[in-house]
Order: structure tokens, then C-alpha cells, then sequence
């Protein structure tokens, strides 16, 4: 597959993974609000599970493989100083996705260890790493 190919490849799995990732705290502020075995828990936990399994961790999985062929197709080595800041921000975005994944279990065993505001809050890391990472792969500050 060509570089290119492998580029929008990562690009939309980049976009999806990101829609979870500021979509899944959204829910879990409502969730959060909501009684515990009530029908809207029930439905909440269902789109929450749907969400990661069947969307995030796909385009997570996808955009961490297609981004490492990248890396590597685009003869990156040795590491520029902005391709190691946007790959800590990824790795921190990685560490996001396995809190909200925690956070879905909790929700599904029916605990509610956090308030709607804990999630709002939670709600913006991903956009700011999103905004490092961008900044980095647009225009590269420290290369």
C-alpha cells in the first residue's frame, strides 16, 4: 500500500478514535446523573460498551498500526524533536482511552465513583492533546 494510502488510512482512524474519545466522557457526565439499574442506565451502558468496542478501540488500534508505518515508510529517524512530543501526546491520548475504558466498567458494575463534573473535565484532555499533536504534525516547532 502506498504512503499515501496508509496516510488517510491513519487521518480517518485518527477522526473516529478522537470522536470517542470526546464523545464517551459527554455520556458518562449524563450517566453519571442518572439512578443506578434505571432504563436510562441500562441504554447509557449500552452506548458507552458499543462505543469503545465497536468504534474507539478499533480506530485506536488502527490509527497506532497505520501511524507506526508511517513513521517508518517516512524514513523518521532519526526522531525529530516534534514527532517525539506527538508521540507522547498519543501515548497520553492511549492513557485516555484506557481510563474512559475503566470508567465503562465501573458504570457496568454499577458503581459511580465520579461526578458530571469529574467527566466534563475529563471531556477536555483529549482536546488539548489533540491540539499539541496537531500543532506538532502541522506546523513541527521543534523540528
Amino acid at each position: 500500500m502506498s504512503y499515501e494510502w496508509v496516510k488517510v488510512l491513519h487521518i480517518l482512524a485518527v477522526i473516529s478514535w478522537m470522536a470517542g474519545l470526546l464523545y464517551l466522557p459527554r455520556l458518562m457526565v449524563y450517566h453519571s446523573a442518572c439512578s443506578v439499574a434505571s432504563e436510562s442506565d441500562a441504554t447509557f451502558k449500552v452506548m458507552e460498551r458499543r462505543l469503545l468496542k465497536a468504534i474507539m478501540t478499533p480506530a485506536m488500534v488502527v490509527t497506532l498500526l497505520s501511524g507506526g508505518w508511517l513513521v517508518r515508510g517516512g524514513n523518521w529517524y532519526p526522531l525529530d524533536i516534534w514527532l517525539m512530543v506527538k508521540l507522547a501526546g498519543v501515548m497520553l491520548l492511549v492513557g485516555c482511552h484506557v481510563v474512559l475504558h475503566q470508567h465503562v466498567l465501573a458504570f457496568a458494575r454499577g458503581e459511580r465513583r465520579h461526578t458530571g463534573r469529574y467527566f466534563r473535565i475529563l471531556n477536555e484532555v483529549p482536546t488539548l492533546l489533540m491540539i499539541v499533536i496537531v500543532v506538532c504534525v502541522v506546523v513541527k516547532p521543534l523540528g
